[in-house]
């Protein structure tokens, strides 16, 4: 069965092709140590989501490469209008994607987009992304358990290279005691009373907020590594064509220092089976300990991980606010799930 796919929307072109073009020539000359020439532009919006101005691009180098790229601009006035009513202004920083590629991913060769650089200015308010066109599909289309479990085991990698001593300071959200009750706080105020029971919902996650000093205490004991903040299905590309088969986690607008299993947590997320989603969860495990990974006993493991999925839906709660909601095929019942972890977690 799929797990859940997060919900977004594209945006036009934000910048006109000759500007691009010569945005281009200096950023690959750079990059080679040589002069570029770009014989030949084509660019069109992607069909991929995304909450900002997204568009492919191939580009012909003048007796090199034919290079294909996602072009991302990730200027707040390149948010799609429903993106930005929706998105947290406190998320934002449009650096923290650039230098995720920039000084996490393409040193550590771990099979994201290859990057190919990035335009920052801030005094233009310009914050171009320039990367590699991942050929696949979203990993929320593939419904066999072994891709995810490939998926998974991705996680468990990336975790292990990128433990809180790995990573450098950066623009990183960080997943502290204040980010865990900001959250409870915007759930509060966004809940809606159930229409049947005025004071069903509101009370539900009131007397799930007066225990949920719990919750924070075990988030925060957990080990932190950097983690993609929104590792869900469809935001991992799958090329099932490469061998092996290619796991390309993509979008780290949100990327964090905070427990790894938040990630784990977001990829098995929706409506799963549970034996799928304990299938999934267990090959992250597995390579996890494989690797040399921390102790770990897999009873502790699976509880810990209940605590992140627990901490997800509050989050969701959090984000969906009286002015905005996902559309119809994104939505969840974040508040039966918390409740159902909460009861299983004695909470």
């Amino acid at each position: 069965m799929r797990g859940l796919t997060s919900a977004s929307q594209g945006a036009g072109a934000s910048v006109g092709t000759e500007e691009l073009r010569v945005a281009l020539a200096q950023l690959l000359g750079r990059n080679r140590d040589t002069s570029a020439t770009i014989a030949g532009l084509v660019r069109r919006p992607s069909s991929y989501r995304s909450s900002f101005a997204l568009e492919e691009l191939d580009v012909e180098l003048d007796g090199g490469p034919r290079l294909l790229m996602m072009f991302k601009d990730l200027g707040w006035e390149q948010l799609h209008p429903e993106a930005r009513r929706a998105k947290p202004a406190f998320l934002y920083d449009p650096r923290r994607e650039i230098e995720a590629y920039q000084r996490i991913l393409q040193p550590r060769g771990l099979g994201t987009p290859a990057y190919y650089g990035a335009f920052v200015s801030t005094e233009e308010r310009r914050y171009w992304l320039f990367i590699e066109r991942v050929a696949g599909v979203e990993l929320y289309q593939l419904g066999e358990i072994a891709v995810w479990q490939a998926a998974a085991r991705w996680l468990a990698a990336f975790h292990l290279r990128t433990d809180a001593g790995a990573v450098v300071a950066g623009p990183w959200l960080h997943y502290d005691r204040a980010f865990y009750e900001r959250w409870m706080t915007r759930a509060l105020a966004h809940q809606r009373p159930d229409a049947g029971s005025p004071d069903a919902s509101s009370g539900s996650l009131a007397g799930l907020a007066r225990r949920y000093g719990r919750v924070i205490d075990r988030m925060t004991q957990m080990p932190a590594t950097l983690i993609h903040g929104e590792c869900y299905a469809s935001n991992v590309i799958v090329d099932e064509g490469s061998d092996p088969i290619r796991i390309c986690p993509i979008d780290w607008e949100l990327t964090a220092v905070g427990p790894g299993l938040v990630d784990l947590a977001a990829l098995t997320a929706g409506s799963w089976e549970e034996d799928d989603r304990r299938a999934i969860a267990l090959a992250y495990y597995d390579a996890w300990i494989e690797a040399g990974g921390r102790a770990w006993s897999r009873e502790r493991f699976l509880e810990d991980l209940d605590y992140c999925r627990l901490h997800l839906a509050v989050q969701w709660l959090g984000w969906t606010s009286h002015e905005w909601m996902p559309p119809l095929e994104h939505r969840h019942d974040w508040l039966a799930e918390a409740r159902l972890i909460a009861d299983r977690l004695g909470l």
